[in-house]
């Protein structure tokens, strides 16, 4: 049964899950928070005179000595100077090395992907879509690059030991122990070489215990939920979804209903507000400033959201008369990210997919670039950028926590003039806790978050729709959100007569799911040799003998005489290799009743185990140690387990032992 869920991941939006079902261990999505990068100073492209004028903070207490400049001051609050840290999955839970399969659900949920795959003894799979892979690389890409294009000399330590006594808000962050600096590019490239892409609907067979399959979830490209099947169970894992119409493929809902446990996170982040109506305030902002002759800046990822701000702006700006305002998208991959998204006709909505077979571009930032409305740079510095380069202008640059990229350079640039604007469309970070470092700034700020994802009215009505058996959730999405306390109705409802289990950052939790039924194959030999019964009207039975042989999670029912394909099959295997079920088989017994310990123990003795330890768990399991074997014999009321280790002989040994000290007949 899928027994237990690891929650690697305090922040919903970028969850880090791990379920664990008879010893496989399936980790979903690997997000990365990156909220922590706010406590830190920004890393300016070139040396800013405002950054390294701020005071220092000194400790009051004489015995605790900072490295000089550690802490800087501004404006009331307190930041790290020294190269950004990240708060990646939680390791001390669970060992990495012992993931089996990763299932990514969008490319905003596997930054983490290289801090759990490198230098761990991972040697698990990783399952994503085509454009999760891809669009997922532009965003490590992207990151690596702004992080090592300023790279800072000092790093600073010793602030987290005297964490308590630090002013606003470096004394309130969560375990900054735990924060670790961004890895390198080589990292990325091994970590993502490990990625298996897989298309929608795509059943994948894991290890003959579970088949998972990804399902469309229409929050972005190639993004994905996922079902995971095991017998007659069924889990549907539900992360980053939407029921908007944009560009990316529409959610499937039929493939996730009547689920036994279904995991929901990945919930939007402005619940207060709706995206269309942010959209309309952006464009009628971005309207306002051009008018009076100031620039527009607009923080951003260099996929997603910000392809349909191109598509909604240069329309508004066609009607507003700024048919010659330019727009300018500056990424070290706006150009792989510009093209790619043109070349995605699978996973676009059906829309988007009729202008490929017209042909014409999906997406009008095609025609923008070719009719240089829209021009896309790697950075500032790039050749041509300081000659097409003009204001007034609508420029998009990352990155949206304004801590390192080419944003930096505009807040420092426009920040002082109040004719130029800067709009946050990215919910990812608190707006004014971005621009701290910054102050005093005159620069407009306008805050129009754009959130695609499931708000909680639609996940509450997808919830009854899908009638799943039980409804797993993050704490969080049980209370009114910090930006919104007031809105009672902006949390998950209860379900009549269904179970919702919460969990938190750490927690361990067990999943009422239990295995009552498994698949068994019957040989064809043996089924034409049935001859069923009628007990009663409508119901008949009949007895069969055979051998369940268990191979890679699969059950096969043999017959007890091998056919002569399987002799000679057994005949040809190695002296040395395991035996066949048949040649361990003489005569047909049926075993029944509990196992009487004590004469296992007292034949164990006989056999040679004269290193047998003994340990009692709860009153009805009881743990067999057989240390120079390495192995562990587990008995319970239900079932009895043998572990050694791959040792094929002696496992059927302790079998055929172990059968002695049960009543048969």
């Amino acid at each position: 049964m899928f027994s237990l869920q690891y929650a690697l991941s305090g922040d919903p939006a970028k969850p880090c899950y791990v379920l664990s079902y008879k010893g496989l261990m399936i980790m979903l999505d690997c997000g990365l928070s990156i909220s922590s990068v706010l406590n830190f100073l920004p890393l300016p492209l070139v040396q800013s005179p405002k950054f390294q004028c701020l005071p220092n903070w000194n400790c009051r207490d004489s015995d605790i000595q900072l490295e000089d400049g550690e802490i800087k001051e501004c404006c009331g609050c307190a930041f790290v100077n020294s190269a950004p840290e990240f708060v990646p999955p939680l390791e001390k839970l669970i060992d990495f090395s012992e993931i089996d399969v990763i299932l990514i659900s969008n490319y905003t949920n596997m930054l983490a992907l290289p801090y759990i795959t490198e230098g761990t003894g991972f040697c698990g799979t990783v399952y994503a879509t085509e454009p999760t892979l891809q669009i997922g690389r532009f965003f490590l890409e992207e990151l690596v690059e702004y992080i090592e294009a300023s790279p800072k000399e000092n790093t600073a330590r010793m602030w987290k030991e005297i964490q308590h006594q630090l002013p606003m808000p470096l004394n309130d962050v969560f375990k900054p122990k735990n924060w670790r600096h961004l890895f390198s590019m080589d990292a990325v490239n091994k970590s993502l070489a490990r990625v298996r892409m897989t298309g929608y609907d795509q059943k994948l067979d894991i290890f003959g215990a579970l088949q998972v399959t990804p399902i469309s979830s229409g929050f972005c490209l190639g993004s994905s939920n996922w079902t995971i099947v095991s017998g007659q169970e069924k889990i549907s894992y539900i992360s980053g979804s939407s029921t908007l119409t944009t560009h990316p493929r529409p959610i499937n809902q039929t493939a996730l209903k009547y689920s036994d446990v279904v995991i929901m996170t990945g919930l939007t982040q402005a619940p207060h507000v709706n995206p269309d109506a942010m959209l309309g305030e952006l464009c009628m902002n971005v309207m306002m400033t051009l008018r009076n002759g100031g620039s527009v800046l607009i923080p951003c990822y260099p996929s997603g959201v910000v392809y349909d701000l191109f598509e909604c702006l240069s329309v508004s700006l066609d009607n507003q008369g700024f048919t010659q305002i330019p727009m300018f998208f500056i990424s070290p991959v706006a150009d792989s990210s510009l093209a790619y998204s043109n070349i995605l006709a699978e996973w676009l909505s059906t829309s988007k997919q009729n202008k490929v077979y017209i042909p014409d571009e999906p997406f009008p930032h095609a025609s923008l670039v070719k009719n240089a409305k829209l021009k896309h740079f790697k950075h500032i510095d790039s050749e041509g950028f300081s000659t097409e380069f003009r204001q007034p202008c609508v420029v998009f640059c990352g990155h949206p926590s304004l801590r390192f990229g080419d944003a930096v350079h505009f807040v420092e640039l426009w920040g002082s003039n109040p004719l130029h604007t800067i709009i946050f469309t990215e919910p990812d970070f608190p707006h004014m806790q971005a621009l701290a470092p910054y102050q005093p700034l005159a620069i407009k700020t306008v805050y129009c978050p754009i959130e695609t994802s499931l708000n909680f009215q639609q996940a509450n009505k997808l919830i009854k729709e899908l009638k799943p058996g039980v409804l797993v959730i993050p704490e969080n999405y049980t209370q009114p959100p910090a930006i919104a306390p007031q809105k009672l109705d902006l949390v998950i409802d209860p379900i009549p007569d269904k179970m919702i289990i919460k969990f938190k950052r750490g927690e361990v939790i067990k999943l009422p799911l239990k295995r009552k039924r498994g698949r068994v194959y019957l040989n064809p030999k043996m089924a034409k040799a049935i001859v069923p019964q009628e007990v009663q009207p409508g119901v008949t039975v009949s007895t069969i003998t055979g051998v369940l042989q268990v191979k890679d999670n699969i059950h096969d029912l043999l017959p007890l005489e091998p056919t002569k394909e399987e002799l000679a099959d057994e005949h040809k295997s190695k002296p040395s290799g395991p035996p066949q079920p048949y040649s361990q088989l003489r005569t047909v017994r049926y075993e029944w009743g509990t196992l009487d310990i004590n004469l296992l123990l007292k034949k164990l003795a006989q056999d040679g185990f004269t290193d047998l330890k003994v340990e009692q768990g709860s009153a009805e399991e009881v743990t067999l140690l057989l240390p120079s074997e390495d192995t562990v014999i587990k008995v319970s009321e239900k079932n009895t387990e043998i572990m050694c280790g791959g040792k094929q002989s002696l496992r059927l040994k302790l079998r055929d032992l172990l059968l002695q000290c049960v009543q048969s007949f």
